[in-house]
């Protein structure tokens, strides 16, 4: 059985699609088997993982609303890697249809149900609100995992995040748990990054990740070009970033002894490129 991530932050623009696509590609690396959902009607994870929003035939809102079964809506992506239960802005139809819908919060976990056995990690790539998508990908994760910026603006986003995890805890997902905490954007030498990484590590200890994701112009680039930023710059800064991520995640999530010699590999060929 997978484990389910739902990669969320209430504020856009602090790189939750960009891990979203380059996180499951830098496992993929590793061997795992992955599969994708975009829940954003804006379909960017679609858009950057190569899949063309405006040419699906079947697509998340149609497993959403029981036009058919996720098996039938998920592509393969031809160079990412993982599986894709794509998205477009048919989405912002089903956040309307599902509010009269029976069970509404439980349709994605009922869908990722029938499929989550193919899988080691499904990563659910949630829109930056709180709205019924969000709320089923809540409901459906065991974990949610958290990209913010070390800005001021972001702690205050991140506080109403966690208000909203209490809130479906407490009401549909007793189980849900903060999976993790990603930096992004990250910039060292900026005293405020310091400082609110400094608050981050006192508040959240050990669920803040080691990894830190920098700001980086081919990580920018690689969605224009349909890819993970592993398969358009295997040497750039964004490339080993998200791969020392990927080797933490499954540390932590498989355990210490958990095989990420891909990783390290390449990792290595990246820096003696760089």
């Amino acid at each position: 059985m997978s484990q389910i991530f739902a990669i969320t932050n209430q504020k856009g623009g602090v790189g939750k699609t960009t891990t979203a696509i380059n996180l499951p590609s830098s496992l993929v690396a590793m061997k795992r088997k992955v599969l994708v959902v975009d829940l954003d009607p804006q379909g960017n994870a679609t858009m950057g993982s190569g899949v063309d929003k405006n040419d699906l035939m079947l697509s998340a809102y149609d497993v959403l609303t029981g036009k058919c079964n996720c098996q039938e809506a998920i592509v393969k992506t031809e160079q990412a890697g993982f599986d894709l239960l794509p998205a477009n802005g048919d989405l912002t139809a089903a956040e309307v249809e599902l509010l009269n819908m029976p069970s509404k919060e439980h349709r994605l976990q009922k869908a990722l149900s029938e499929v989550s056995s193919q899988y080691d990690y499904i990563f659910i790539d949630c829109p930056p609100s709180l709205n019924m998508l969000t709320v089923n990908a809540l409901t459906a994760a065991q974990s949610t995992f958290i990209p913010m910026q070390c800005e001021y603006y972001a702690l205050e986003g991140l506080a109403a995040l966690l208000e909203t995890i209490a809130q479906i805890q407490q009401v549909v997902n007793p189980q849900l748990q903060i999976g993790g905490i990603l930096r992004t954007m990250y910039d060292p030498r900026n005293t405020l990054t310091n400082d609110v990484s400094d608050q981050l590590k006192a508040h959240f200890g050990d669920k803040l990740y080691a990894a830190v994701i920098p700001r980086n112009v081919r990580l920018a680039e690689a969605p224009s070009y349909g890819v993970p930023v592993l398969h358009y710059d295997k040497t750039s800064r964004g490339t080993v970033a998200y791969l020392a991520l990927a080797g933490e995640f499954i540390r932590r999530n498989e355990g210490d002894k958990a095989d990420v010699s891909i990783a390290k590999e390449h990792q290595n060929t990246a820096s003696t490129a760089g």
